[in-house]
């Protein structure tokens, strides 16, 4: 029979599985499983035969439970069925390296990036931003200037400033200063000068007190000089300005560097003042930094241990692709890619599936559906898609590269099916693709080059549900997904038992 490609991501199985019922050689022999570093220069040369659907599981690397779970349910049930076992190929998509920085020393849980702090500046207070001494004063043309920061450990800024000029007899001006939270319209500290209220000079600024409270790490905000003069504000390219970083507990983040301005900020980008901030629980921070050589090797023990134990399971199981990524949450579109990329060149299939390995997935629904929907052809993709989706600027989804407010249309993460031109193309350009900060939207940025056929369908769960004839549910622990499934095997279908 023909055998199909499918990827599966959380919970979703599909692709169209079309010639379903032809006749074709028996299965290829299966993928070699090497040690995880090195299983991408193997990339074995088989294309004996031909699946209707191969099915990709995006899985981290620590997640042993999740894959084993989802060997005894449905991928189990899968090899011992006398027909979908020789039409389909499951493979476990892992990246080859894990990340070489303990979570407790990156900027965020999900990238790879060491939180760079040296020397910081404790138990005083801080200038953000100064002038040199030869730097020349005077009005610019701009009366809206702002300036983008990002929080790497915790701070408390106590003021807000805006620049002299030594042309002034006094203080001659009226401005407002703003700080925002990103994607918040309203400012969490505002202070506004005036000829009577300048407040305190420092250096070569003015200064004024704002209410203080803790600035979490990862904190991303903005802050916006107004003039509400004729006159511009006294400004300075990011460039001509000096930056005091606490010793790197803060970032500036400038426009070319990704971050994005918000939508309802007007101005141009630059510093007309400053804040002065403190290190918050600076104790803690000096602990934490003279740990970290301790917990650098304790880490690279561990990555030792894993790998070995990835090695065993590849060798137990023959089921995981190992691709040349850095396994961590910003690099799940380039496992994606790479993975489109090793099926083109060991693979012979119609349809891709795409899954999580926190899903629950229906193959047989998946299949059945395909035939009553005439799910296949060229240039389709079958999914839940999302319309409109607003990009998000903070936190896990922080989108910095995307400029647009809103996503082109893209399967939710539990599953969706692609034919089998739509993955060559994928592989073939995947030098060129840029990858955004989630599988999901990368794909529907990707997909809006070429335009395909889509079709909806809402049997793929976007979220944790049980939903009659549900083809994939996302987002379920170990002891769920083995749950659902014994549901499944007691009443057909895991959603309908109480109806029995």
């Amino acid at each position: 029979m023909r055998n199909w490609l499918v990827l599966l991501c959380p919970c979703v199985l599909g692709a169209a599985l079309h010639l379903w019922l032809r006749l074709r050689s028996p299965p290829p022999a299966r993928a070699s499983a090497g040690h995880p570093a090195d299983q991408l220069a193997l990339f074995p040369q088989w294309k004996s035969s031909h699946y209707d659907v191969v099915v990709g599981v995006l899985s981290a690397r620590n997640n042993h439970e999740l894959r084993n779970v989802i060997r005894s349910t449905w991928l189990k049930h899968l090899t011992q069925h006398p027909e979908l076992s020789q039409r389909v190929l499951v493979k476990f998509i892992i990246g080859a390296r894990g990340c070489d920085v303990p979570v407790e020393d990156r900027e965020d849980p999900y990238s790879c990036t060491l939180l760079n702090i040296t020397n910081p500046v404790l138990n005083q207070e801080i200038e953000a931003f100064s002038l040199s001494e030869d730097t020349s004063s005077g009005f610019s043309e701009d009366r809206v200037v702002s300036v983008s920061f990002r929080v790497l450990y915790p701070i408390v800024i106590t003021s807000l400033g805006v620049f002299y000029d030594a042309s002034d007899e006094g203080f001659q001006r009226n401005i407002t200063v703003k700080l925002y939270q990103t994607e918040q319209e309203e400012a969490l500290f505002i202070a506004r000068f005036s000829p009577p209220s300048c407040g305190v000079q420092v250096n070569k600024l003015w200064y004024k007190p704002v209410e203080q409270f803790i600035l979490p790490e990862s904190f991303e905000g903005t802050i916006v000089w107004e003039s509400q003069d004729l006159q511009g504000l006294v400004s300075r390219n990011l460039h001509r300005v000096a930056v005091n970083d606490g010793g790197g507990v803060l970032r500036v983040v400038a426009a070319g560097e990704g971050a994005l301005p918000h939508e309802f900020m007007e101005g141009v980008e630059g510093v007309a003042g400053g804040f002065i901030y403190t290190i918050q629980e600076g104790d803690a921070l000096v602990q934490n930094l003279h740990s970290r050589p301790q917990r650098s090797i304790d880490h690279i023990r561990n990555l030792h241990e894993e790998d070995a134990l990835l090695k065993e399971e590849s060798s137990v199981h023959d089921d995981i692709v190992f691709v040349d990524v850095v396994d961590t949450y910003r690099n799940v579109p380039a496992k994606l890619l790479n993975f489109y990329k090793w099926t083109v060149e060991t693979t012979s299939f119609d349809l891709l599936l795409k899954t999580d390995d926190d899903c629950y997935i229906d193959l047989e629904a998946v299949f059945n559906r395909i035939a009553h929907k005439n799910l296949d052809g060229p240039n389709f993709w079958w999914g839940n898609f999302r319309l409109n989706w607003a990009v998000d600027r903070t936190g896990k989804w922080q989108e910095l590269e995307y400029p647009s407010p809103a996503y082109p249309a893209f399967a939710c993460g539990s599953g969706y099916v692609v034919s089998m031109d739509i993955v060559h193309w994928l592989a073939s350009n995947a030098g060129r693709l840029k990858t955004y900060q989630g599988e999901d939207v990368s794909m529907g940025i990707w997909m809006a080059a070429i335009g395909p056929r889509r079709y909806q369908d809402g049997l793929w769960l976007c979220e944790k549900a049980c939903e009659p004839g549900m083809l994939s549910s996302p987002q379920h622990s170990p002891r769920e997904l083995a749950d659902v499934w014994k549901l499944k095997e007691l009443c057909g279908d895991p959603c309908q038992c109480g109806a029995r």
